[in-house]
C-alpha cells in the first residue's frame, strides 16, 4: 500500500473518530455502540464474501433490534460517514505531495500532449495557434440537482481546508490540536444539520446555487488554469497564452430550462439575468477594491496617463473610476429585479468597459518594468473579464417542441389560416419561410394569447430584450423537423429579436438521432436559414431520453452516427458544426469521465469546439474546491486539444457491422424488458423508491413530463430509483444480449480489438464495467422479499440473471478473473463504502415497506429517516440521476 493510501485511510478514521464523538455526545456510549455493531458486521459480511451475500442474519438482527425512536439517528449516521468518505476521496486528489511524489494525472494532461505533439513533428506555431482558438463551454444545469443542502456543502468544503491544513508536517502539538477541534467543531454542525430539504427549491434558488459555485470555486479556479495552460504553452512552444484567449467559457440552463418545468417562467429568466448581472458587478467590484489598493506606483505610461492627469497614483484613480461603474451596474440591476429601471451612462453594458482600464493599467505596468506586479492579482482579473465578462455566465433557454408548434397552432387558427400543427412538413417549412422574410408583424395587436401561448411569447421577449453577450443558445428540446428550428426564429422575429442567435434542434430519443442528417439537410437547403447562421450551426445531442428510450448499447451507437452524419452534412455544405453533449452525470444518462468520452468522439466532430452539459451532484464533485476544479479544466483543455490535433481513427467497416449488430440486439433485448413485459412497470415500482422519489425535494422540476407509463418520466428518477437498490439497470441492460450473443458468434477477437483500437468501443466498455462493479444483484434481491408481491418476483430474480450474465459477458471480453481487476484502488473505495452503503439499504427497505403502509407524512420522523437513506446511497454511490 502506498503513502497516499494510508493517508487517505488515516483521514476517513480521523473524521469517523470525530463523528463517532459528535454522536456518542448526543446519543450516549450504548447508541454509538450499536451503529459500531452494525459497521463490524457490515464489514465482516463484505470480508467473507465481498462478492456474495451482502447482509447477514447477524447484521440483519441489529438493524431488527432499533427501536422506532432509532431508525432516523442510525440513518444518519452512515449518510454523515458516507459524505465524510466523499471528502477525503475528493481531498485525496489535491492533497500536497512530498517530494518524489508524482503529480496526478490531472495536472499533467495538457503539458504531457504538448510535449507529445511537438516531438512527434507538430508545428509550435500551429500548436499555439490551435490552443488559442480553443472554444470549449461548460453548460451548469440543475438536474438532477443537488442531494445535499447547500449549507452542508459549505460545511464540508470547510472540512476539506481543514484537512489540508492537517497535511502540514510541520505543524506543532498545539497547532494540530487546534486543526482537530475545528474539525470536530465543523463535523458537529453538519450533523445537527437537517440533511433534506423541507421545500423544493425554486428556479432562482437553483441559479444562485450556481452562481455560488462560480464565486466559492470557479472564480479562482480559472485564472489558475489559465497559469498552467500559459507556462505549458510557453515551455512547448515558446508563446504565451494571450490575454485575450478564454479556451473554457462557462453557461448555464438554471433559470433558463422551462422544458417541463413550470416553474421557469419568463419572469424567473429575466430575474436570473438581472442576478447574474449583480453578481458578476459584486465579484469584479472585490477584485477592483483590492487592485485599487494594491496598485500605489506612480510611474505610468503616456496611455494611462492621458485616463488619469494630474494624479500622483494614476493606477488608483483609473480603478477608482472602475469602482464607481461597477458599483452603478450592481445597483442598478439590484434595483431593476422588482420591476425595469433606467440604465444609467455609468452602468457598464459592454464587457470592454470591464477590460480596457484593467489593460490599460498591464500594459502600462509592463511598459514600465513592472511587470512582475502586472502579472499578480491583475491579470488574475482580466483572466475572470474575458472569461466571465460582465455577464458571469450565458443563459441557455431550453423549451419543448411543441410548446412552439402549439404556439404557432393558435396564431394560425386565429388568422384564419388552419392549425399549423395539422401542417404536413413541406407546408411548415413554406409558412415559416414566407412569414420569416416577411417585413410586416405576424401578430395582430388585438391578438389575445392563451396562457400557454402568452408564455412562450414572453419568454421570446425577455430573449429579444436581453444583452447578446447575456444569452447563450435557445435550444429545443425534442425537436424532430426543420420547422422546428424556424418555428423558434419566427416566434423571436415576432418578439422584437432583431440580431441572430444560435437556435439548437436537441435529438433526444433513437429515430429523432437517425432523423437528424436529413432534418440539418433540410435546413442548410434553404438559403434565408444559412443567411441567418452567424457562425457554427449547433446541434444538441441528448444522452439520456435516448438511453432510456433504446438502452444504452443503441443510444450509443445512434450518438455516434448521428455525429458521423452531422460532421459529413457540414463539410459538405461549407458550415462549421458545434455539437451540443447532453450528457448526465450518471452512464445511465451518457455519463463517465469526461477526458476518454471526449477523446471518444467520432473524427471531425471537435475540431477545436466543444460544448456539454455539467449537471447536479457532477458540478460540486468536479468543479465544487478550487483545486479540483483546475484539474478538471485541465483535463477538459487536454481532450479537446488533442480530440482536434489527433483525431481518433475511423471505425473499420467490420466493427460497424459488429456495432450494428450490438446495437440491434441490445434495442431488442432492452424493449422486451422495459416496454414489452406486462409487469414490468409495476415491478419497477414496488422494487424501487420510484414513488418516494417524487416527494423528495430535490430541485424545481416535476419527476415527470405528464401522466404515464416508464416514457413519462424524465431520466432522473428512472436512473436514481435503479441506483438506490443497485441494479443499475439502465446502464447496462441490453449489453447483456449484445455481447453473450457477439460471443457466442465467436466475436471475441474482433470485440478485443475493437477494445484495444477503438477509443469509442473501449470508453463504452469501461463505463460498463465501471457500473457493473457498483451494482450489487444480492442488494437488489433484499428490496425484492421486502417490498415486492410474490408475483413479481420472479421477474426481479430474471434481472438479477440478466446482471449476471452482463458481468459474465465483460469478463469474458476483457479477460479478466473479476471486475476492474486493473484497478484495485477502486476496488478498495468500494469496499469502503460498502461497509456503510449495506446499513442503508437494509434500512432503505425496511422504511419503504413501513412508509408504504402507513401513507407516513413528510416530515415524520420514518419519512425523514427514508429520505436520509435515499441521500446516503446517493452520496456513497457519487452519483444521483
Amino acid at each position: 500500500m502506498s503513502d497516499i493510501d494510508l493517508r487517505l485511510r488515516e483521514d476517513v478514521h480521523l473524521l469517523g473518530e470525530l463523528l463517532g464523538n459528535t454522536i456518542r455526545e448526543q446519543y450516549g456510549d450504548a447508541f454509538l455502540e450499536k451503529i459500531e455493531r452494525i459497521r463490524r458486521g457490515a464489514k465482516a459480511d463484505r470480508r467473507r464474501d465481498p462478492t456474495g451475500d451482502a447482509v447477514s442474519a447477524e447484521l440483519r438482527s441489529s438493524l431488527d433490534d432499533l427501536g422506532e425512536e432509532e431508525l432516523l439517528p442510525v440513518a444518519r449516521a452512515f449518510n454523515q460517514f458516507l459524505n465524510l468518505a466523499n471528502i477525503c476521496e475528493q481531498y485525496q486528489l489535491i492533497r500536497r505531495r512530498d517530494e518524489g511524489q508524482p503529480e496526478p494525472f490531472e495536472n499533467l494532461a495538457l503539458g504531457e500532449l504538448l510535449g507529445r505533439l511537438t516531438a512527434a513533428g507538430h508545428s509550435p506555431d500551429a500548436l499555439a495557434r490551435q490552443l488559442v482558438a480553443l472554444d470549449i463551454e461548460l453548460v451548469l444545469t440543475a438536474h438532477p440537482t443537488e442531494v445535499a443542502r447547500r449549507t452542508l456543502i459549505q460545511k464540508y468544503d470547510a472540512i476539506a481546508a481543514q484537512l489540508a491544513l492537517h497535511d502540514h508536517r510541520d505543524l506543532t502539538s498545539a497547532e494540530r490540536n487546534a486543526v482537530r477541534e475545528r474539525l470536530q467543531r465543523l463535523i458537529a454542525e453538519a450533523w445537527h444539520t437537517e440533511e433534506i430539504r423541507r421545500t423544493r427549491p425554486t428556479p432562482v434558488d437553483e441559479a444562485k446555487w450556481g452562481f455560488a459555485v462560480i464565486e466559492n470555486s470557479l472564480w479562482q479556479a480559472v485564472p489558475n488554469h489559465l497559469r498552467r495552460v500559459d507556462a505549458a504553452l510557453q515551455a512547448a512552444t515558446g508563446q504565451r497564452l494571450p490575454l485575450g484567449a478564454a479556451p473554457i467559457r462557462f453557461a448555464s440552463w438554471m433559470g433558463g430550462d422551462r422544458d417541463g418545468n413550470p416553474n421557469v417562467t419568463a419572469k424567473v429568466t429575466r430575474e436570473v439575468l438581472l442576478l447574474a448581472r449583480w453578481m458578476a458587478a459584486d465579484l469584479f467590484l472585490r477584485d477592483v477594491d483590492q487592485l485599487a489598493a494594491d496598485l500605489s506606483m506612480q510611474q505610468a505610461s503616456a496611455p494611462l496617463l492621458a485616463h488619469a492627469p494630474d494624479s500622483s497614483e494614476p493606477y488608483r484613480t483609473v480603478l477608482k473610476q472602475l469602482r464607481e461603474r461597477l458599483r452603478a451596474t450592481r445597483n442598478w440591476a439590484h434595483a431593476s429585479l422588482p420591476g425595469d429601471q433606467p440604465a444609467d451612462a455609468q452602468v457598464l453594458q459592454d464587457n470592454r468597459e470591464l477590460i480596457e482600464p484593467l489593460q490599460l493599467c498591464f500594459d502600462s505596468l509592463h511598459a514600465c518594468g513592472m511587470g512582475v506586479i502586472a502579472d499578480g492579482p491583475l491579470l488574475d482579473c482580466l483572466r475572470r473579464a474575458v472569461t466571465f465578462g460582465l455577464f458571469l455566465v450565458r443563459l441557455d433557454v431550453r423549451q419543448d417542441s411543441t410548446r412552439h408548434r402549439g404556439a404557432l397552432s393558435e396564431i394560425t387558427e386565429y388568422l384564419g389560416l388552419g392549425r399549423f400543427d395539422d401542417w404536413d412538413e413541406a407546408a411548415r417549412i413554406d409558412f415559416l419561410v414566407r412569414e420569416l422574410a416577411n417585413r410586416r408583424p405576424l401578430l395582430p395587436t388585438c391578438f389575445e394569447p392563451s396562457e400557454d401561448t402568452a408564455e412562450v411569447l414572453a419568454t421570446c421577449r425577455e430573449v429579444a430584450a436581453a444583452p447578446a453577450a447575456s444569452l447563450g443558445s435557445y435550444v429545443i428540446s425534442m425537436a424532430g423537423a426543420a420547422s422546428d428550428v424556424l418555428a423558434v426564429q419566427l416566434l423571436l422575429k415576432e418578439s422584437g429579436l432583431r440580431r441572430s442567435m444560435r437556435v439548437v434542434p436537441l435529438f433526444e430519443t433513437l429515430a429523432d438521432l437517425d432523423n437528424a442528417g436529413p432534418v440539418l439537410e433540410r435546413l442548410l437547403q434553404l438559403p434565408d436559414y444559412r443567411g441567418t447562421l452567424q457562425g457554427p450551426q449547433e446541434i444538441m445531442i441528448g444522452y439520456s431520453d435516448s438511453a432510456k428510450d433504446a438502452g444504452t448499447t443503441a443510444a450509443a451507437w445512434a450518438q455516434y452516427r448521428a455525429q458521423e452524419t452531422l460532421v459529413n452534412i457540414c463539410q459538405a455544405h461549407g458550415v462549421e458544426l458545434l455539437l451540443f453533449h447532453g450528457r448526465g452525470g450518471t452512464v445511465g444518462r451518457g455519463g463517465g469521465p469526461a477526458h476518454a468520452a471526449i477523446l471518444s468522439q467520432p473524427p471531425g466532430s471537435v475540431a477545436g469546439r466543444f460544448r456539454t452539459t455539467e449537471q447536479g451532484e457532477m458540478i460540486r464533485f468536479k468543479f465544487g474546491l478550487p483545486d479540483i476544479a483546475e484539474q478538471n479544466l485541465n483535463l477538459y483543455v487536454a481532450a479537446v486539444l488533442e480530440a482536434t490535433v489527433l483525431p481518433p481513427p475511423l471505425p473499420e467497416p467490420a466493427w460497424r457491422t459488429v456495432m450494428d449488430e450490438l446495437a440491434g440486439q441490445g434495442v431488442k433485448a432492452y424493449r422486451q424488458v422495459v416496454r414489452e413485459h406486462p409487469h414490468f412497470v409495476e415491478y419497477f415500482r414496488q422494487a424501487t423508491p420510484e414513488q418516494e422519489l417524487g416527494r423528495l425535494p430535490l430541485g424545481s422540476r416535476p419527476a415527470k413530463r405528464r401522466q404515464g407509463g416508464i416514457e413519462s418520466l424524465r431520466a432522473i428518477p428512472w436512473i436514481f430509483g435503479w441506483t438506490q437498490t443497485r441494479l443499475m439497470l439502465p446502464a447496462w441492460l441490453g449489453w447483456e444480449a449484445a455481447l453473450g450473443a457477439a460471443l457466442a458468434r465467436g466475436e471475441g477477437d474482433r470485440l478485443a480489438s475493437m477494445r484495444a483500437q477503438w477509443p469509442f468501443f473501449r470508453t463504452r466498455i469501461d463505463m460498463l464495467e465501471m457500473v457493473l462493479a457498483k451494482a450489487d444483484a444480492e442488494i437488489a434481491a433484499l428490496y425484492d422479499l421486502r417490498l415486492v408481491e410474490p408475483d413479481l418476483q420472479p421477474l426481479g430474480a430474471q434481472l438479477r440473471d440478466l446482471l449476471s450474465q452482463c458481468c459474465t459477458a465483460v469478463l469474458g471480453l476483457t479477460g479478466q478473473t473479476h471486475l476492474l481487476a486493473h484497478s484495485p484502488t477502486t476496488l478498495e473505495f468500494f469496499s469502503l463504502r460498502n461497509t456503510y452503503l449495506d446499513p442503508l439499504h437494509l434500512l432503505q427497505a425496511e422504511l419503504l415497506a413501513r412508509s408504504r403502509a402507513r401513507e407516513a407524512a413528510l416530515d415524520s420522523p420514518l419519512e425523514q429517516a427514508l429520505l436520509v437513506t435515499v441521500a446516503g446511497i446517493a452520496a456513497g454511490l457519487r452519483n444521483t440521476g
